[in-house]
């Protein structure tokens, strides 16, 4: 189910509230260019500035949206297991098709921690489980080992893999079943990843080139890898300058200056700086996004 590119979708604010008219043009501008998923409240999606309120509303919204025409996977994780089986299960509920976990960030746990963690949120909801390791963001990082451990679960279906690291995809594409799904969290290492028997990626740049993220990764998918290359080589640019300043201030501004959005973040994030914005708008012209 979970393959291709899965973009993790940005959150429209304005005036500090959620735009909702401006999220659901963004999820038809997804779809009708061939995106393989929507991760909802993902981290570039903000979710750590929303109430809960807020969060599961919007995951709701975007499953009343997509209406069944691609998978919905709604990011649920949380430093506080309580909440993030509130948070799941609330998803399960809006009728989402999967669900999306970040490490527990701040308190740090130990791996047999992590297990528990995830263990007891699987074990809440029917629903397929991803995990998502951005140690960059969480301060840590889960063994492959303890990957292996959670795969043995029924729901926990594949890891989002964000460290950087491809000895860590390898091994735990080596360890898990076969079936275990492992995606790229870092565009820039979606096809290298994929080389090794990855399955695509949750995506920051299919935010804004949908279609080129989409050809890329269902042109390694069917063994296509000189097609694969020359596409990433051209994203290559997007996929750095994205990152130029903390995800997501540079991809909302990238869909404010594509008449997308109101480039609009909740503090603590701001926007990007003068010599920020005019870099990404130098990149999207070298690369025909904006004309």
């Amino acid at each position: 189910m979970f393959k291709g590119s899965i973009v993790a979708i940005v959150t429209p604010v304005k005036n500090g509230k959620i735009d909702y008219k401006a999220f659901e043009k963004l999820i038809e501008f997804q779809i009708k260019n061939k995106t393989s998923g929507i991760v909802v409240c993902g981290c570039t999606g903000e979710p750590a500035t929303m109430t809960m309120d807020e969060h599961k509303e919007l995951v709701k919204y975007a499953v009343d949206i997509v209406n069944k025409r691609c998978p919905v996977i709604a990011g649920t994780g949380s430093n506080n297991t309580r909440e993030a089986i509130e948070l799941t299960e609330e998803a399960e509920k809006a009728g989402a098709d999967g669900a999306l976990l970040i490490t527990p960030y701040y308190n740090k746990p130990m791996p047999r921690g992590l297990y528990e963690h995830y263990k007891a949120v699987a074990k809440s909801v029917s629903i397929p489980i991803i995990l998502y390791n951005v140690p960059s963001r969480t301060g840590i990082s889960i063994l492959p080992e303890t990957v292996y451990e959670l795969s043995q679960i029924k729901n926990i279906v594949g890891i989002k893999e964000a460290s950087g690291s491809l000895d860590q995809v390898s091994k735990i594409i080596s360890l898990c079943r076969n079936d275990f799904i492992v995606l790229s969290g870092d565009d820039s290492l979606t096809l290298p990843i994929m080389s090794v028997g990855g399955s695509g990626v949750i995506s920051v740049a299919a935010n804004i080139a949908p279609l080129q993220v989409a050809e890329m990764v269902e042109a390694a998918l069917k063994g296509d890898w000189k097609k694969a290359q020359k596409i990433h080589i051209e994203l290559f640019p997007i996929f750095k300058v994205l990152f130029i300043e903390t995800n997501p201030i540079p991809v909302k501004a990238a869909l404010g200056l594509m008449g997308m959005i109101t480039p609009e973040w909740r503090l603590p994030l701001t926007p990007p700086s003068d010599a920020s914005l005019a870099k990404i708008k130098e990149v999207l012209k070298k690369s025909r996004v904006l004309k």
